[in-house]
C-alpha cells in the first residue's frame, strides 16, 4: 500500500484518433517524521530539539522554509471512456491509497 496525491490533471488529445483525454499525475505522500527503524530517547530528544532550532531559525529569516518534496509515483494517459471506466473521481490534491494486489491497481479513498 502507498499514499498518492493526485498532483496535476491536463487535458490532452491522443495523438492518434484526436480523442479528448487527461493526463492525471499522482505522487508519493510521506507522513512528516516517517523514518525506518525505531529511535532511542536520546535520539528523539535531539531530533526534537534540532526541529525547534530549524523552526526558531525559520521564523527570524535565517533559514528559508522547506517545500513539500514531490516524489513522482505513477502517470495515468487516460482518454475520457477510460477516465470514466476507472470509476473514482480524480480530483488534484485528494489522497489515495494505492494497493497492487492480483494484477489489479486499486484506488481507495484516504
Amino acid at each position: 500500500m502507498v499514499l498518492v496525491k493526485v498532483y496535476r490533471i491536463s487535458s490532452t488529445s491522443d495523438p492518434e484518433t484526436g480523442r479528448p483525454g487527461r493526463i492525471v499525475e499522482l505522487v508519493e505522500v510521506r507522513r512528516h517524521g516517517e523514518k525506518p527503524g525505531a529511535l532511542t530517547e536520546e535520539a528523539l530528544m535531539l531530533q526534537r530539539l534540532m526541529q525547534g532550532v530549524f523552526l526558531q531559525m525559520q521564523s527570524m529569516g535565517l533559514l528559508p522554509h522547506m517545500r513539500e518534496v514531490i516524489i513522482p509515483k505513477m502517470t495515468l494517459f487516460l482518454t475520457e471512456e477510460e477516465y470514466e471506466m476507472l470509476n473514482v473521481k480524480l480530483e488534484v490534491n485528494y489522497v489515495y491509497e494505492l494497493q497492487f494486489k492480483d494484477g489489479k491497481i486499486t484506488f481507495i479513498p484516504a
